[in-house]
């Protein structure tokens, strides 16, 4: 699972030394302005742009900030590694000089993946399974959600996979583990500070043992003393096998702790026990530090709450049939309709108590409404994702009821146009990547949603989307692309694809048209899409190929998506799988993974 924004790059080289890198631009002519790009050993997220100019190399440090974005120290801001290039391109902009051309990977030449990166997918899915209990499809969406979120929190525990990694131990253990079988120069390992404050190096030279403590910054940051400040200890370690950085010797040949492989990644010390057994982690501190701060609800996890997966498997609860006596009933309205209301409730199961939306049916007209909800029943029924609003049962009492998942923070327009202060950018495109996965998962099981808008995506909690009201919704046959509705009825045209419009044909292709209207809500906070046009001018506005403009806070690239979800023919629309697919690219390339360091010199010119 590659995450890095800079894969698809040609003159991505991925984690190689700075020698490496100035002996590929030896190797394509030296010409003034020919550069390429590698991963950056100091900060994680981060990048080196290395440039040919009168015959010398330059190697200028990328950071990424906190809000996403990437810069060279000093430099202007660039949404991607690959527009920072573009822009350099056309402008040196404090540069030796402007980048002309980029030095190629030979087909025989692959990304060099680092040492974290060799064993990323691993640790997450260890980490997500010991940590919130998922497996299969559950651990995979969960993954895939948040991979750069849960990425920062590994890369802060990785080293305790790492062979030369030998825990609490003091200085005369570490010496007698050094001295056991051969002392080559530069044989080393890593170990807890006595105080744990933080970590000590100790290496072999010359048949003696130095000892090195790790100096931590106040922002996180690890280094040797004086010596260049790294996001993690795993990253000082690799540069200090390139270079001294003032050590007696580079380190070489790791001393082994032979229980290493047996180890799990641990979990950071300010866990909190969390609700039905299993324990959250905390928001990612950025290095292993003994001291983790605690965390705003706001910036949680969808698997920190209860409401990602409130009872240990949701099949012991999810019974088609409830009982009137099970559930107790709020006054309090969350939400209603043409089909009734819907009012907060408690579901009581013998593992406990649970908080339940509860979609009560009203009299008038009840034949038909009690068809159109048993429909939807059946439909929720056979849907079981993260990211989309279970269906626990059926309660026929003095009313048809549809007992469903509770999402306290309501409709997505309604929080965004109420939280326009608090809720980021950044933290929209994480709910919209999950509704996209939402979608996606739909798209597989061949439903058609016919519903999809701001309204019905309920939030658990700031950082957490569910897809809801499945009463349009259709399963088609396994042979059927689309459905084709009889009569209109009450259609919400304004988020209407074109074929729904004019010819009743309902696909997941005019699903994806439903969920760029959806997006063009949520970076509109909440705003109505196509103002206060009618349903027919509205059909003759599309017709004339025009298009509602960008939201004022919308990223260009996710404009790009929506404008795309509203390609006129349906065939030529991108299904979810490829919508998904540029939702996470996206999501994963403005999530902050390093923390803004103090100012560093931007140019580091080789002599």
């Amino acid at each position: 699972m590659s995450t890095d924004p800079a894969a698809e790059l040609p003159f991505f080289y991925g984690c190689i030394s700075r020698s490496d890198a100035e002996q590929h631009l030896k190797l394509a002519g030296m010409s003034d302005g020919l550069f390429l790009l590698r991963q950056c050993l100091r900060s994680l997220g981060g990048y080196v742009l290395s440039v040919v100019w009168n015959l010398d190399f330059h190697h200028y440090s990328i950071e990424k900030q906190l809000n996403g974005t990437y810069s060279i120290a000093g430099g202007k801001p660039h949404c991607g590694p690959a527009e920072l290039c573009e822009f350099y391109s056309k402008d040196a902009d404090g540069l030796v000089c402007m980048l002309k051309k980029p030095c190629l990977r030979s087909p025989d030449t692959p990304i060099r993946t680092g040492v974290f990166d060799k064993m990323r997918d691993n640790m997450l899915r260890e980490y997500v399974k010991q940590t919130w209990n998922l497996e299969g499809e559950a651990m995979e969406q969960a993954i895939i959600s948040q991979a750069p979120q849960l990425e920062k929190l590994i890369a802060t525990t990785a080293h305790e996979k790492m062979p030369w990694y030998h825990g609490k131990i003091n200085r005369q253990e570490g010496e007698r583990r050094l001295y056991s079988g051969a002392q080559p120069d530069g044989k080393f390992l890593v170990r807890d500070k006595e105080d744990a404050s933080t970590f000590a190096l100790s290496v072999v030279y010359g048949k003696t043992v130095y000892h090195y403590q790790v100096i931590q910054d106040k922002s996180g940051k690890l280094s040797m003393p004086e010596g260049t400040k790294f996001d993690t200890i795993w990253q000082l370690v690799e540069y200090l096998k390139m270079k001294p950085d003032g050590l007696v010797t580079v380190l070489g040949e790791a001393c082994v702790n032979g229980k290493v492989t047996e180890k799990t990644p641990s979990l950071p010390a300010n866990r909190r026990a969390g609700p039905n057994g299993y324990t959250p982690p905390p928001r990612a501190v950025t290095v292993v530090p003994k001291a983790a701060t605690a965390v705003p609800d706001s910036e949680l996890l969808p698997m920190d709450c209860a409401g990602f997966n409130p009872y240990h498997n949701p099949n012991e609860i999810k019974k088609f049939n409830i009982q009137r006596d099970q559930l107790l009933m709020d006054e309090v309205e969350l939400g209603s309709g043409n089909f009734g209301c819907v009012k907060k409730g408690v579901l009581r199961t013998d593992a406990g108590q649970i908080d339940v939306a509860i979609k009560v049916l009203k009299s008038d007209n009840e034949k038909l409404v009690k068809d159109e909800m048993m429909r939807e029943a059946e439909i929720m029924h056979q849907l079981s994702n993260p990211f989309i609003v279970r269906m626990l049962g059926l309660c026929n009492a003095e009313h048809l009821m549809l007992v469903m998942e509770m999402a306290a923070a309501g409709p997505l327009n309604k929080f965004l146009s109420t939280n326009k202060d608090t809720v980021t950018v950044e933290n929209i495109v994480n709910l919209m990547h999950q509704v996209s996965m939402g979608m996606k998962y739909l798209e597989e099981k061949n439903f058609v949603h016919r519903d999809l808008a701001a309204r019905n995506v309920l939030l658990v909690n700031q950082q957490f989307a569910k897809i809801s009201d499945f009463g349009l919704s259709k399963a088609l046959g396994a042979d059927d692309s689309y459905y084709k509705a009889r009569t209109a009825g009450k259609w919400p045209l304004k988020w209407y694809a074109p074929e729904c419009l004019n010819f009743h044909k309902f696909s997941s292709k005019s699903d994806v048209w439903s969920f760029g209207i959806t997006m063009w809500e949520a970076f509109s906070y909440g705003g109505k899409p196509y103002k206060k046009m009618k349903g027919t001018e509205v059909g003759r506005f599309i017709e004339s190929g025009s298009r509602m403009e960008r939201p004022a806070a919308c990223p260009e690239r996710m404009y790009t998506v929506m404008t795309e979800c509203w390609t006129y023919k349906q065939e030529d629309r991108p299904d979810f799988k490829k919508v998904e697919e540029s939702m996470r690219s996206y999501h994963y390339s403005i999530s902050s993974k390093a923390k803004p360091e103090e100012a560093e010199a931007a140019a580091e010119p080789t002599k």
